[in-house]
């Protein structure tokens, strides 16, 4: 109803009060994912009032819908993120494709995988064939982007909203879009919407550097190993310091990114001094007593740019494409750990800062306006919304989009391939306990055999 509420009360002045809420369904496939999804999903609702001239808003309905696979997060990890959802749940892309038929949803919003998005695209493409009363589509990326661009951005054409999360972004993906003859006019600039907290101020007591990991950067056991003993060997040299290694992730736990050598491990075999420790939990509340932000190359190095702490991204094991700590070339942050032992405090390039969209200036509270009021007019609009149109059809991109969507039980046209599992019924308890089960193995397979025999091999 909230599509529909929305166009009449433009036209008849309804009160806010007499209607739904705004209806806003996430469909994430890991823990970071679903972090940037469900906090873009709040700050993209379409405004409504809640009534009697009181301004104040109402808040949007929000169904969470976790895509079964190797990466689904568990409950300390989406607990983790700070939002609530109104109801979740875990689904295959038939699942959730059936989902958005019994619901009437304002917004989707992709937390997906490219390959992901381009599959729930075609298959929302099928079944809204004939409807102009449709969701806005919205779909963009957990953070840096700073590989397979061209790739993953022709995966994520055709939603109506592709969100970039900074200026610079912006200007990237429209210029890839034009560059193949695709429609750009879908690139909306906002920010990564995980940024906020105090400024930094000043020094704490102790003063504390904050190593952040990543899962698969670096990904071989000597970068890693190396890191982890010059950050304990900072400690070391400075045990005034507290020296924190932030960690995604719990042991058992999945992210993202497949971590086949986790931190954990490694750091079995040194003897870290007493003030070096690990530390897990929501990235917020680490840097609320950070004093020098290290990492490779990962997004909390945004995070941490935005609330003006010293942030260092490492060159140790050189700047590299495969690290991603290219993509901070000019940022002024790139330093070493053998000038970190010394004393450098790193000093941020403004210009540079400001094209990432991490807004030091005070425009943070506002980079969502442009997204909210593109996704209000798509939704008062006369005459609804246009089909969906992917740049990838079996047209341009045969032998691509069939593998694709099949790997998600979708035929080239959008519809359940032959065989997939039933689309329009609820698997019975017998079903469920199998399902989880099976999945269990997978995982287990997937985290913990695969990487022993992948190691073997290398004997």
């Amino acid at each position: 109803m909230g599509k529909a509420w929305l166009l009449l009360s433009s036209v008849l002045a309804v009160p806010a009060s007499t209607a739904n809420p705004p209806r806003i369904a996430v469909l994430a496939d890991s823990d970071t994912r679903w972090k940037w999804g469900a906090l873009t999903a709040t700050r993209i609702a379409p405004s409504m009032e809640a009534g009697s001239g009181s301004g104040a808003q109402v808040a949007p309905v929000l169904d969470g819908f976790l895509l079964r696979g190797r990466a689904t997060p568990t409950p300390r990890q989406l607990a983790e993120v700070g939002v609530h959802a109104d109801s979740l749940s875990e689904v295959t892309a038939l699942e959730f494709l059936r989902a958005t038929t019994r619901t009437s949803y304002d917004v989707l919003v992709l937390a997906l995988v490219g390959g992901g998005v381009q599959a729930i695209l075609h298959g929302l493409k099928r079944i809204w064939e004939g409807r102009t009363e449709r969701p806005v589509v919205v779909t963009g990326y957990v953070g840096v982007v700073y590989e397979k661009l061209a790739d993953g951005l022709l995966l994520r054409h055709g939603a109506d909203l592709v969100l970039a999360n900074s200026r610079q972004d912006a200007e990237r993906f429209r210029a890839v879009y034009e560059g193949v003859g695709a429609d750009a006019s879908s690139v909306t600039e906002v920010a990564l919407p995980f940024l906020g907290g105090a400024p930094y101020t000043g020094e704490h007591d102790p003063y504390t550097v904050v190593f952040a990991a990543q899962p698969s950067v670096p990904e071989n056991r000597r970068d890693r190993t190396y890191l982890l003993d010059r950050l304990v060997r900072h400690a070391r040299l400075h045990p005034e310091r507290e020296v924190l290694l932030k960690l995604r992730s719990k042991p058992g736990e999945h992210t993202t990114h497949i971590e086949e050598l986790p931190y954990q491990k490694l750091v079995q075999k040194l003897d870290p001094p007493p003030n070096f420790r690990l530390v897990y939990g929501n990235m917020g509340e680490v840097l609320d007593r950070t004093d020098l932000m290290v990492t490779v190359s990962s997004t909390a190095a945004l995070e941490s740019l935005h609330r003006r702490v010293p942030t260092v991204v490492l060159t140790d094991l050189g700047v590299r494409e495969a690290l991603g700590n290219h993509h901070f070339v000019g940022s002024g942050c790139l330093a070493s750990w053998d000038q970190l032992d010394a004393g450098h405090r790193p000093a941020p390039d403004e210009e540079w800062v400001a094209r990432q969209g991490v807004a030091v200036d005070g425009s943070y509270a506002t980079a969502f306006d442009a997204a909210r009021e593109r996704i209000g007019k798509a939704l008062s609009g006369p005459g609804g919304l246009p089909p969906l149109a992917p740049y990838y059809t079996p047209a341009t991109a045969p032998g691509y989009l069939p593998g694709i969507l099949a790997r998600h039980h979708l035929g080239p046209d959008g519809s359940p391939l032959p065989g997939a599992p039933a689309a329009d019924r609820e698997p019975g308890p017998v079903r469920q306990i199998v399902r989880r089960a099976a999945r269990g193995a997978y995982r287990h397979g997937v985290q913990r055999v695969a990487p022993v025999i992948r190691r073997m091999g290398e004997l």
